[in-house]
C-alpha cells in the first residue's frame, strides 16, 4: 500500500468512509454533548478554580499549624522514648509535604485568578471588535 493511500485510510478519504474522526463530530448540531455549534466559554471556571485553590491553601496552612501544635504536645509526652526519633522523621516529612501543597495552592490561586481576569478582558475586547465598538478590523 502506498503512503498516500495509507494516509487516506487513516484520515477518512478512503472508499469505506472510515478513518480518524473527532469525538462527537457527527452529533446533531455539529458536535459536543449539547448539540450546539457555538463554542461557549467564560471567566467563571477560572474564578471557581482560583477559589478552590485559595480554600486548599487556607486548609493546608491550618493543617500545618495543627500538625506543629500536636507535635509539640507529643514531644513532651514521648520524651525519652525510642520512637521519638521516628516521630520526628515523620513530622519533618509531613511538614515538607504540607508546606509544598500550601505553597503550590497559593501559586495556582494567583495564576488561575489572573487567567480568569485576562480571559474575561479578552472576551469583552473581542466582542467589542465584532460589534464595531473598538478599534481594529471589523
Amino acid at each position: 500500500m502506498a503512503l498516500n493511500a495509507k494516509w487516506g485510510e487513516l484520515f477518512g478519504s478512503d472508499s469505506t468512509g472510515t478513518g480518524m474522526k473527532l469525538a462527537s463530530v457527527d452529533a446533531p448540531g455539529g458536535g459536543g454533548d449539547s448539540g450546539s455549534t457555538d463554542l461557549k466559554a467564560g471567566q467563571g471556571p477560572w474564578t471557581t478554580a482560583s477559589g478552590v485553590a485559595d480554600a486548599l491553601h487556607t486548609d493546608s496552612a491550618s493543617a500545618l499549624t495543627d500538625l506543629e501544635t500536636a507535635a509539640k504536645v507529643e514531644a513532651k509526652n514521648t520524651e525519652g522514648l525510642d520512637s521519638t526519633a521516628a516521630m520526628d522523621e515523620v513530622l519533618t516529612s509531613w511538614k515538607g509535604r504540607l508546606t509544598a501543597v500550601r505553597d503550590e495552592c497559593l501559586r495556582l490561586q494567583g495564576n488561575l485568578r489572573t487567567a480568569g481576569k485576562e480571559f474575561g478582558e479578552r472576551e469583552i475586547a473581542t466582542r467589542q471588535k465584532f460589534e464595531g465598538k473598538a478599534g481594529g478590523p471589523k
